[in-house]
């Protein structure tokens, strides 16, 4: 990371599993990755390029990038004018009922954001509502709750189609059961082999599919993965010490360079900065 790079993450006093991320990036670059919530974020200067859902994008001042969970990313400076940028991560727990509100159904369970660059000015304004209620720890919790609710509310607007967990194509059907079972042996020595059964496909045939579907490898996904558990424990307050070894890092530098790759700084210091 470049000395002219800066981070900081900021969690909501009201709302659980509610983050913020204000970011100054020149010469950084994140790996690709995926986070288990949903990230909503504005460009405020400079202009963001990034790798999702299959294809490059560049996001200028005042657009909306948006990931849905499980979305491999990256994302980097672009052009000669130095980056920033606001992100939200909220996790579905808490956006879904709001969508569901929103759009009179009864649930929302893995509801998907079909748009990932986003130029909408009602939406930005939000998202930046939010974020400066939490990172400044201003207003009150109904202040803070109405304002995730119209987030969720213009979202409910935009969208072109409310699905409630439809994956018609039996290789998403395959490659979401492997997701899922990366996801609760986040802690365990995982094998591509054990990976591959899971999604009842042959190691090979699924390392092709996976690749092509998610951009990155099983092994990346896998490291994705235990990163974003250990994020959890550190937001639970876990000793970093069990953290690093709890999920499989050889040593604290080891955990220190792959954390530091999505998040732009250490997990100490990404403890610290949401204990302030």
């Amino acid at each position: 990371m470049g000395q002219d790079s800066q981070f900081s993450f900021s969690k909501s006093r009201y709302l659980p599993d509610l983050t913020v991320l204000e970011a100054a990036m020149d010469s950084f670059s994140y790996d690709r990755h995926a986070h288990d919530e949903h990230s909503f974020g504005v460009t405020l200067r400079g202009r963001q390029d990034f790798f999702s859902g299959g294809e490059f994008h560049r996001s200028p001042p005042g657009h909306v990038i948006q990931f849905n969970p499980g979305e491999v990313h990256d994302g980097c400076s672009g052009g000669e004018e130095p980056l920033n940028y606001v992100m939200v991560y909220i996790h579905p727990e808490h956006l879904e009922p709001l969508i569901a509100n929103a759009v009179g159904a009864l649930r929302a369970r893995d509801f998907r954001v079909g748009e990932t660059l986003i130029h909408d000015s009602v939406l930005r304004h939000h998202i930046q509502e939010l974020a400066r209620l939490i990172t400044d720890q201003v207003g009150s919790r109904i202040e803070q709750e109405f304002s995730l609710y119209q987030i969720a509310a213009r979202i409910s607007q935009r969208a072109t189609q409310f699905e409630q967990n439809t994956v018609s194509r039996r290789a998403d059907i395959l490659l979401r059961r492997a997701r899922d079972y990366i996801h609760s042996h986040a802690d365990n020595d995982l094998a591509l082999e054990d990976i591959s059964k899971a999604a009842n496909l042959s190691k090979y045939h699924f390392l092709r599919l996976f690749r092509r579907q998610f951009g990155i490898t099983p092994h990346q996904y896998v490291m994705s993965c235990r990163i974003n558990a250990a994020r959890a424990d550190l937001d639970d307050g876990t000793p970093l010490d069990d953290v690093t070894f709890r999920y499989g890092f050889a040593d604290l530098s080891h955990f220190n360079r792959r954390f530091k790759r999505i998040y732009g700084m250490t997990p100490k210091q990404y403890q610290q900065s949401i204990r302030r």
